[in-house]
């Protein structure tokens, strides 16, 4: 640890543990083992990182809400395993809505990209650079967000979703989906994901239906689920989708025009 940073010393830091020069650190972090923290990273209150992150120069981890309601309340910005934070990026801590904002493992988040308290990042997810994300936003594993997304306050992005670059996401997207033009709209599964990861052609096939007879075929929504429980094949990656769409309470993005 370089004597040119400072670290409060009631700051919990793991072992193997490397805090370059210019980095402060303050009351109530946590930083597991092995965590690589950058030259002029500010760690404020309430952050939590896990093991083998790396954090890079100029990144504001754990910064009060930008929310006018925020009164100080004890909140977290919890970061996991083996997620790389880039340059710039800034992570709000969370509020009384769910008390953290928080990103999981194996994440990516590039130079610039914004998080807004209360947001939930689930693991293995890549942000762009510039992404901004508004409050209370939930992305849910292996998602990609392309550089220049904006996403609305209170949205959700299901698995497996992608979404392209300069797009502003303001209803919920649902699972492996891609996501492009404006305003948002559905253009495809994202297969090539999908095949990377592991996905048969066989459910790759399955959703694809899924999604034609929700978006391309004309039906409202409200018969499309009715149309996909009673003739769609059994998976799990069927009621992934149906538990999704129905939990839109504020509604999914459009289909294709």
């Amino acid at each position: 640890m370089s004597q040119l940073s400072y670290i409060h010393p009631n700051a919990k830091i793991g072992n193997n543990v490397t805090i370059e020069p210019f980095s402060t650190i303050y009351d109530n972090v946590e930083i597991g083992d092995g965590t690589w923290i950058g030259p002029n990273v500010t760690i404020f209150s309430g952050a939590r990182i896990g093991k083998n992150c790396r954090i890079f120069p100029g990144a504001v981890i754990s910064a009060i809400p930008q929310d006018l309601k925020f009164k100080g309340e004890d909140t977290t910005a919890e970061i996991g395993d083996n997620t790389t934070i880039r340059e710039c990026v800034t992570i709000n801590r969370g509020t009384t809505d769910k008390m953290k904002t928080a990103i999981g493992s194996n994440c990516l988040l590039m130079a610039y990209v914004h998080v807004a308290h209360d947001c939930i990042l689930g693991n293995n997810i890549i942000v762009a650079n510039s992404v901004n994300l508004a409050g209370h936003v939930t992305i849910e594993d292996y998602t990609i967000l392309e550089g220049l997304v904006a996403v609305q306050q209170f949205v959700k992005i299901g698995a497996h979703a992608f979404i392209t670059g300069g797009s502003l996401v303001r209803k919920n997207v649902p699972p492996f989906t891609k996501a492009a033009r404006e305003p948002l709209q559905y253009v495809g599964i994202n297969s090539v994901g999908l095949r990377r990861r592991g996905f048969s052609n066989e459910t790759v096939l399955e959703i694809e239906d899924i999604y034609r007879t929700l978006y391309v075929k004309g039906h409202n929504v409200t018969n499309a689920l009715a149309v996909i429980e009673q003739e769609a094949p059994a998976s799990k990656e069927k009621e992934q989708i149906l538990d999704f769409i129905r939990e839109s309470k504020d509604g999914i993005m459009r289909g294709i025009s």
